[in-house]
């Protein structure tokens, strides 16, 4: 297995972006691109569909940056585009893969679409790259193959997928400010310990006066800072990635910690409130598409990004394929909050909890926002009053000694 993996990365590392002009059998010249590892493979290719090559240029692909989800639900919106447009789907493929500023992306198009087009469905092939195509992802496209609905199921997938980018969107831009200032202010306190302070302790030498209290530990924190920072930027670098280690390969410290990320006072609350509006919007997309909700809770579950979430949505799945309602399972899990409960129960009484599912996910998906503006409205005041207090208490500090001097002159 490990030599088949190395040598599929090194095909893909071989490959070449062919440019061929020919004739096809009515002998009208043709012209045209393909990625291939090798000149044979694309003269085959072109032979099959009885093209005749006069002409093959053969350059490097560029490597291109990596496939992020963004670029995911560019695809799903251009291909939902295509086809409600009545374009055919190995068309709507080659047109998106050329349209693409990224290089990864369309080479994973192309071979979506060589194993579309030798008899594969979608939803198949899009399963051989779950790195980049998720379940809730393929399982739309699945109840949309089946249900010949394809498009408005790529339609609600381009949705999910571009309210989800937004929601992270709106939560890292409430991170964005507090952790920059943080960084920042940790960087200054640093160049102040080491390069400053320093030159304020030679001047206090020649005073030939015991020094307050204050400055004293100052420069005795400054001294200590010079001497180890080395050592103290090793050991935080070292922690860093034992931690990133830890992260990657312990699923209990995993759940853990989303545990206790929940418990957080204010932000535990916007994190809640975030995995409420995914669990909602993925829930929402399935039963809408069609799916059946024992199938897709787990998908929800995953979609939630937390393990206390998960678990409770596993005890919920079970419950509702035991006969459960769903309102009353998600009442026992003691997890989800009144609102939910409520709406998922009107939704099961009226014949609805589509758009019931689809009305929570937006009022948690507006609660993220509200929470996030206030959150940073009042971290802002606090981070610079912490800050403020740290460096004026620097200052003040070094220039003890200069006031008591000038008292005593």
């Amino acid at each position: 297995m490990a030599g088949m993996a190395g040598r599929t990365a090194a095909a893909r590392a071989r490959e070449f972006l062919f440019e061929w002009e020919g004739r096809d059998r009515q002998g009208k010249p043709v012209r045209g691109e393909l990625r291939s590892a090798g000149e044979a493979a694309v003269g085959a290719h072109l032979r099959r569909q009885g093209v005749t090559v006069l002409r093959l240029r053969k350059r490097r692909l560029p490597v291109g940056c990596a496939i992020r989800r963004k670029d995911v639900a560019l695809f799903t919106r251009q291909l939902a585009t295509l086809l409600r447009a009545g374009v055919p789907l190995l068309r709507a493929f080659d047109i998106v893969g050329r349209g693409s500023a990224n290089p990864r992306l369309a080479r994973l198009l192309q071979a979506v679409r060589a194993d579309v087009e030798t008899g594969t469905s979608l939803s198949a092939a899009l399963r051989r790259h779950p790195r980049h195509f998720s379940a809730l992802y393929c399982n739309t496209v699945q109840a949309g193959e089946s249900g010949g609905v394809l498009e408005p199921m790529l339609e609600r997938l381009a949705q999910h997928e571009e309210k989800a980018l937004a929601l992270q969107a709106r939560i890292r831009s409430a991170l964005f400010y507090p952790v920059t200032v943080l960084a920042v202010s940790a960087v200054v306190l640093a160049l102040i310990l080491v390069l400053v302070i320093p030159s304020f302790t030679d001047v206090f030498r020649s005073f030939g006066a015991d020094l307050p209290a204050p400055t004293r530990f100052v420069i005795a924190l400054s001294g200590w800072f010079v001497a180890w920072w080395p050592w103290l930027l090793g050991a935080l670098a070292g922690s860093a990635w034992a931690a990133a280690a830890a992260w990657r390969r312990s699923q209990r410290l995993r759940d853990a910690a989303q545990a206790a990320l929940l418990k957080l006072p204010l932000f535990g609350e916007l994190v809640f409130k975030a995995v409420l509006a995914r669990w909602t919007r993925t829930l929402c997309t399935l039963f809408a598409a069609g799916i059946p909700l024992v199938e897709a809770l787990p998908s929800a579950g995953a979609a939630a990004g937390n393990a206390v979430v998960a678990r409770a949505t596993a005890q919920v799945r079970k419950d509702v394929a035991s006969g459960m309602a769903l309102s009353a399972a998600l009442q026992a899990a003691g997890v989800f909050p009144a609102l939910l409960l409520q709406l998922t129960a009107i939704g099961e009484e009226s014949g609805a909890l589509d758009a019931m599912l689809a009305k929570a996910a937006e009022f948690y998906e507006t609660e993220v926002d509200e929470t996030a503006r206030g959150l940073t409205s009042l971290m802002e005041p606090a981070v610079i009053v912490v800050l403020g207090s740290l460096i004026g208490g620097i200052v003040v500090s070094m220039y003890l000694p200069v006031f008591k001097l000038g008292a005593i002159v």
